[in-house]
């Protein structure tokens, strides 16, 4: 059997690896067009602060892993033209080849949205995308003095923190009215705070040029004017779906490849998997995409087993995300408030500040928590900042697709010791205060 896979990132190298590992006998070829695999866009930030300290350390796994570990056909350099019935066009090493497949699997990730604007072009605009690409821009970051950030999403933060531990003056244009705009007002509210510390935050300002000669120099917004020696682009993503598109795949609601829960597109034998593919989110039961990697990962691991003829389906996804902004550690999963009512849930909710060790024993730090239920009282959502955010975040996340009540949280059996929680850990203190 021939199955060719687009795109050598966290979806396309899981789903190689998976069918390799089940049909050791058949062709598995993937196409990648740059030279990483595996890669981690994610770790572009600390990149760019100087905590990884090669960009070929953005690759869990080398291209040789693959091929000689793995027996998988990898190209790399590899870019795929056309996708048609049986057939991809590939353009490698200046030349244009034809490869066939028995069975195809698109995961060609995201691409970066691009405001329209006069002067996106100039040099030293960038947009983060790829570690590949990140080379050029982080020489420049080394010599730029001034740095603007367009957008105060998680990768907009990410990047401030970089340039700001870096000793750059930083400046980060919004154009709502809060950092992070998937948390909820009083939780962003912690982190707006925090950043102002570090960088100047312009919140309800909206982007309308970049100018300069050559390179860039200023940028204007609907308010204010800013010097600038380099510009971050980060406004958000979208979907890579054009050779999709133009195969014939069925492009769902949300913009990406609507796929049904084994990871089948319209097409038969075609399979789409990670950032380009539309799931469902685990609560609303609706299509959504939410491009992240722990998903990807386990998209194309469904979409690999399933290739080969398994029955595996991929529930969906709540979006649990993190992020961090110098020691403030920002997390959330499943509904916010504002997207549960959107959603037409009757919502109930508490908001909590508390501490993560009990007050006799030293180390302990702050931890905002805010929790959503319905109104019966079961789990929809949860948002915290501050320390030891993660364990308080997965936990909930586990307890959401559970099912669990806020009385199900509360009798929950967490474990305690002075050194490492409270008696009363912040999630069995929310759980109570939802009053089950």
């Amino acid at each position: 059997m021939k199955v060719v896979v687009i795109g050598g990132g966290a979806a396309g190298m899981t789903a190689a690896s998976r069918i390799k590992a089940l049909k050791q006998d058949w062709n598995v070829t993937v196409f990648e067009e740059t030279d990483f695999v595996s890669h981690a866009p994610c770790g572009i930030p600390y990149l760019m602060e100087g905590i990884v300290k090669s960009v070929y350390d953005l690759m869990y796994y080398k291209p040789e892993f693959f091929r000689e570990k793995r027996g998988i056909d990898l190209h790399t350099n590899a870019k795929v033209l056309e996708a048609g019935k049986g057939y991809v066009r590939v353009l490698e090493k200046g030349e244009e080849k034809n490869y066939e497949w028995e069975k195809l699997i698109v995961a060609t990730g995201a691409l970066p949205k691009v405001p329209k604007v006069d002067g996106i072009d100039l040099e030293n605009v960038f947009t983060v995308r790829h570690p590949a690409t990140s080379r050029k821009l982080l020489e420049s970051l080394e010599k730029a003095e001034k740095i603007l950030i367009v957008g105060a999403g998680y990768l907009g933060v990410e990047m401030a923190e970089a340039c700001a531990a870096r000793g750059k003056k930083v400046t980060v244009v919004e154009a709502l009215d809060q950092p992070l705009t998937n948390l909820d007002k009083e939780v962003s509210e912690v982190v707006r705070k925090e950043m102002e510390k570090y960088v100047d935050l312009k919140l309800n300002e909206k982007l309308q040029a970049i100018e300069g000669k050559d390179k860039v120099e200023k940028v204007v917004t609907d308010k204010n004017e800013y010097k600038a020696d380099l510009v971050f682009i980060a406004v958000g993503v979208r979907p890579n779906v054009e050779l999709a598109k133009d195969l014939g795949c069925e492009i769902g609601k949300t913009g990406a490849i609507k796929t049904d829960s084994k990871m089948r597109t319209s097409l038969e034998n075609v399979f789409a998997a990670g950032d380009c593919a539309e799931t469902v989110h685990f609560i609303t039961k609706k299509p959504t995409w939410i491009p992240l990697a722990p998903a990807a990962n386990k998209m194309g691991y469904v979409a690999g087993l399933n290739t080969v003829g398994g029955n595996l389906d991929f529930p969906g996804t709540l979006g649990t995300q993190f992020t961090k902004f110098f020691e403030l550690e920002i997390g959330s999963t499943g509904l916010s408030e504002r997207t549960a009512k959107a959603e037409g849930f009757e919502v109930k909710t508490t908001f909590i500040e508390a501490s993560t060790r009990v007050p006799y024993y030293p180390g302990g730090k702050r931890i905002w928590l805010k929790v959503v239920a319905d109104k019966r009282g079961k789990l929809l959502g949860a948002q915290a900042v501050g320390s030891e955010v993660a364990m308080r975040i997965n936990t909930l996340s586990v307890m959401i697709q559970a099912g669990f009540s806020a009385k199900d949280a509360f009798f929950s059996d967490l474990g305690y010791a002075p050194p490492l929680t409270p008696i009363w850990d912040p999630v069995i203190v929310a759980a109570r205060n939802l009053r089950f």
